[in-house]
């Protein structure tokens, strides 16, 4: 076997050419090719090199990694202004070295941001915001598919950075995610409010010139002057009031209905007292029928006379019994009417409930039946639509039978003469909804 002294000096390498390598899992030395060798550095060694990419991303941003990466890859954000979203998707994990490191920064607020794992198993440490100025970095494990937060400074909330770097009481409020009120930051015992909203204070002592507090409790003051105060709904411990020239008595409670309220009708403090539908029909003066008040949409009337009344639907488990000259049928706007057209087999269309057909005065031969479709979209199977030759041709030379199906019926018409006859006969219908349970 020559030595590598003796082999021929090869100038050009291409992927196929080959290498000897010894390999401690079969106990002997076996050959590979350059570009086996390459393929198993570039997904076993990162790059000992750092990348780096400057983006100007918009709101709702996403951006990915690239993929294959360097040891070091830097994502460097510098947006216009602060984004309220945005995602940063990792690089595909299976073309990931083992080790790489990825940085992410901003030079403004990204107050929602996701980060991808694009393949990964998990994300340690991920953050949800990112502050201006602030980094996240994260490092790939391969052996857990995961990557890891490395990063040793803190990444603050949304806002917090703002502030940090310009303490005013503004960046302070947009840092708060449960503030109240607008304004200054208030300390200590001597701040001046502006028109503040007091809830329930409790107060021992005090000077109020001329405040405006809302439900405060003062209990027994023990001192203190309240000399011009303007509170809708001051708690006072028995106070004798005597005669008040004014004031509104709308939160006021423990006032007796019978005496200490004028001006009601007969019966009214009875039905406020104890407001049962007996009561109420008392305290009325122009109520109809007897019994419980009805309310909702769904009451149980006992023979009511309901006299000429409009609605959707009417559904009954008794009889619908109508009397004098009255009628049960369709109004105004239910029904329409229809021309067939080229043959009496050609299909009609009229989406009503009740209506109009006027046929074709193609011939019909005697004793023959023909059949065309009306489309309906009323239409239901197992419907029953009742039909009669009313007017145009020869009336009683015809019968007439319908089937239905779903928004479709197919109409019989026979010639029961000796002759045929060639006439525009002009059909009516009606639509009667029937079930079989």
């Amino acid at each position: 076997m020559p030595t590598i002294n003796q082999l021929p000096v090869l100038s050009t390498i291409s992927s196929g050419d080959q290498l000897p390598v010894y390999s401690p899992n079969n106990g002997d030395a076996r050959r590979t090719s350059i570009g086996s060798l390459l393929t198993f550095f570039q997904q076993n060694f990162a790059s000992p090199t750092l990348a780096v990419n400057l983006f100007v991303p918009g709101n709702g941003f996403n951006i990915t990694v690239p993929t294959p990466v360097s040891e070091q890859q830097w994502m460097l954000l510098q947006p216009a202004g602060t984004l309220a979203t945005g995602t940063i998707t990792l690089p595909l994990n299976t073309g990931v070295p083992d080790g790489t490191t990825v940085l992410i920064t901003s030079t403004q607020e990204i107050s929602a941001l996701t980060i991808a794992l694009n393949g990964a198993s998990a994300i340690y440490g991920a953050v949800t915001a990112l502050g201006a100025g602030c980094a996240a970095v994260y490092r790939f494990y391969q052996p857990t598919n995961s990557w890891y937060n490395i990063n040793a400074e803190t990444v603050l909330a949304a806002g917090i950075a703002a502030w940090l770097t310009n303490p005013t009481s503004a960046n302070l409020r947009a840092a708060m995610t449960d503030e109240t009120g607008t304004g200054l930051l208030v300390f200590n015992t001597t701040p001046t409010l502006v028109t503040p909203v007091i809830t329930n204070p409790t107060v021992s002592t005090g000077t109020f010139t001329s405040p405006a507090l809302v439900t405060p409790a003062l209990g027994t003051v023990a001192s203190g002057v309240i000399s011009a105060c303007t509170s809708t709904s001051m708690v006072m411990v028995s106070p004798v009031l005597g005669t008040p020239t004014s004031g509104t008595l709308t939160n006021c409670t423990g006032l007796p209905v019978a005496t200490g309220v004028s001006g009601l009708g007969t019966g009214v403090a009875t039905f406020l007292a104890t407001p049962s539908s007996a009561n109420l029909a008392a305290a009325l003066t122009d109520e109809t029928g007897t019994g419980a008040a009805v309310f909702a949409n769904t009451p149980t009337l006992v023979t009511p006379v309901i006299g000429a009344a409009t609605g959707t639907s009417l559904s009954t488990t008794g009889n619908q019994v109508i009397s004098g000259t009255g009628k049960q049928g369709y109004a105004v706007g239910a029904g329409g009417g229809v021309l067939q057209a080229t043959s009496k087999a050609t299909t009609v269309v009229l989406n009503k409930s009740c209506g109009q057909i006027t046929m074709d005065a193609a011939a019909l031969a005697a004793s023959t039946t023909v059949t065309f479709t009306l489309t309906n979209s009323t239409v239901e199977a197992g419907d029953v639509i009742v039909m009669n030759h009313i007017t145009g041709g020869t009336l009683g030379a015809y019968t007439l039978n319908a089937s239905t199906g779903i928004g479709t019926a197919n109409i019989n018409v026979r010639n029961v003469t000796l002759g045929s006859l060639s006439e525009a006969i002009v059909l009516r219908f009606a639509v009667i909804k029937v079930v079989d349970a």
